[in-house]
């Protein structure tokens, strides 16, 4: 099978379910920064050197596969896609608090940068909260499943946390923000 259709050259594309739909649609804002994120995951975790980060890690890969699937499926799709499993942002928020356990408390903010690890676990933060806010955009005019905004929601927390974490695994520096004005 050939990568390239071609079916997209005029602006549109298929959705799950054989709609066909404009590519500057809400829709695939929303899933196509899900791709974006799963990239900068698998990027995080090459960064990674805790084997069960990396595992984590793999599974949110996973799931955010899950997320852009039920992102990409037309509203009127009959095709059965997973859901997310209310237990998954619980792990999240669990991993969290694991992290946060073994870090100093945070008492300033800080600025992305102090290692390229914690650097780009910032990257996935950043995307996963513009993830979020299509989403959000989206949930306006169509129905998402419920449990996609939480999950994005307590994720960019979890690249925040993880982010410190990579720093103090690398033995970085945090950056503090200290306003030059």
């Amino acid at each position: 099978m050939k990568v390239y259709t071609k079916t997209g050259d005029k602006g549109e594309t298929s959705l799950i379910g054989g709609v066909r739909g404009s590519k500057s649609h809400a829709r695939l804002d929303a899933y196509g920064t899900i791709d974006e994120l799963n990239s900068f995951v698998g990027l995080v975790r090459d960064y990674c050197l805790d084997d069960a980060q990396r595992e984590l890690l793999y599974k949110i890969q996973n799931t955010l596969f899950v997320v852009g699937s039920n992102l990409a499926a037309a509203p009127t799709s009959k095709m059965t896609i997973p859901n997310l499993e209310e237990h998954e942002v619980a792990e999240l928020e669990s991993a969290i608090d694991t992290m946060e356990a073994q870090l100093p408390e945070l008492k300033n903010f800080i600025l992305p940068g102090g290692h390229p690890a914690s650097s780009h676990a910032h990257v996935a933060r950043c995307v996963c909260r513009r993830a979020e806010r299509f989403c959000v955009a989206l949930a306006h005019d169509e129905e998402i499943r419920a449990s996609i905004i939480p999950y994005l929601n307590r994720l960019s927390d979890y690249f925040f946390v993880l982010a410190r974490k990579l720093a103090h695994d690398h033995q970085a520096e945090e950056v503090i923000w200290k306003p030059i004005r």
